[in-house]
């Protein structure tokens, strides 16, 4: 365990208490924490479960596995058949443990990417290496690749085109490719596309494991609720190792994560809140000098005024606004700033007022 790196957070504690210092108070741009209610369904699927006095299904209830299902079909073209969803306690448990679930000595991840990919290759005791291009890896054996549309922190979306390369590569090796989709619905500019859409994978599903949070979608984030779904041998052998570690997730949450996702209105009302904030702080932040790059999806605008990350961060502190160095995210963002729009629509407008 001695060789996870610091926790990257700790780093901007002088900063955040730079930015507490602003007469008008902190706008904390930096975690992509939800700030919006939680749906009323939602909360009123989990009060009405909360009398559970039993264990849970590691697996699931039926309902929730086919509630996902549904979902997965009607918003993005994908059908997996109900038996090969496996719900998680967050989608970050479940990034931090598959290496060791599938005996990875070798994953590859984005060069920008969530720490957490490392960090997983790091548990398991396996070699990590962060690279765009796979063809850079030539003939080396690779065992789990990730991929990340919309990307975290970039707002990248990967085309489709891009995504058939990496599962033929993937195939051809026999690694399997974990896509994490936590931002799937969130597409602006573009319009992202599932690792499991039969203009990606061919119709199989086979070596591909896609992860899916309602952390962001529904703000779900405290009630730890997302699932993994792909490969149905590769899931049944999943569901077995969390059989064993009870990685369950409380019957009460299966049934808010159930409601959740039977239900669209909600998602597209949040979807259009996250919009309004996204176009007031775009243009203010251009305006004050800050070249927005990628962004096109997702929750973040990754941005540069062509400091190192830093100084950008040290000169936003100064005026009360807290956000991420885009360092966090791999040594190619030393020059950019993640900057999240989690916050709510009076700490936007703030953060707006000070930028002019």
């Amino acid at each position: 365990m001695n060789n996870l790196p610091d926790f990257p957070w700790d780093r901007l504690e002088p900063y955040k208490a730079r930015a507490q210092a602003h007469p008008d108070g902190i706008v904390d741009l930096s975690v992509g924490t939800p700030v919006d209610p939680v749906p009323r369904l939602v909360q009123d699927a989990l009060v009405a479960a909360a009398d559970s006095p039993g264990y849970p299904l590691t697996h699931g209830t039926k309902a929730l596995r086919e509630a996902a299902a549904g979902w997965l079909r009607r918003r993005h073209g994908v059908t997996v058949g109900e038996s090969d969803v496996l719900p998680l306690i967050g989608s970050k448990e479940f990034v931090a443990w598959l290496p060791t679930y599938l005996g990875a000595g070798h994953v590859v991840f984005p060069e920008l990417a969530y720490p957490t990919y490392d960090v997983g290759a790091r548990l398991a005791g396996a070699r990590s290496t962060a690279a765009d291009g796979l063809l850079a890896l030539g003939p080396e054996r690779v065992d789990l690749v990730w991929v990340n549309s919309p990307g975290n922190p970039t707002g990248k979306v990967l085309p489709a085109e891009h995504l058939r390369k990496v599962v033929s590569w993937a195939r051809e090796r026999g690694a399997v490719v974990a896509s994490d989709e936590c931002y799937l619905e969130l597409g602006w500019e573009e319009q992202p596309i599932s690792i499991l859409h039969p203009d990606v994978c061919g119709g199989s599903h086979e070596g591909l494991l896609a992860v899916h949070s309602l952390s962001k979608r529904s703000n779900l984030a405290g009630y730890r609720a997302g699932f993994v779904t792909g490969d149905p041998a590769l899931v049944k052998r999943l569901l077995e190792m969390r059989k064993h570690g009870g990685m369950l997730m409380p019957a009460p949450v299966q049934a808010a994560m159930t409601a959740a996702l039977d239900d669209d209105a909600h998602a597209d009302a949040q979807r259009e809140i996250y919009a309004g904030r996204r176009a007031i702080l775009r243009p203010a932040l251009e305006e004050a000098g800050w070249r927005i790059e990628h962004s096109t999806a997702g929750l973040y605008f990754w941005a540069s005024n062509g400091e190192p990350a830093w100084d950008q961060v040290g000169r936003l502190s100064e005026i009360g606004i807290l956000v991420a160095p885009g360092d966090f995210y791999g040594t190619a963002g030393g020059r950019h700033v993640r900057i999240a729009m989690t916050a709510t629509d009076e700490r936007i407008s703030a953060a707006v007022r000070r930028l002019q």
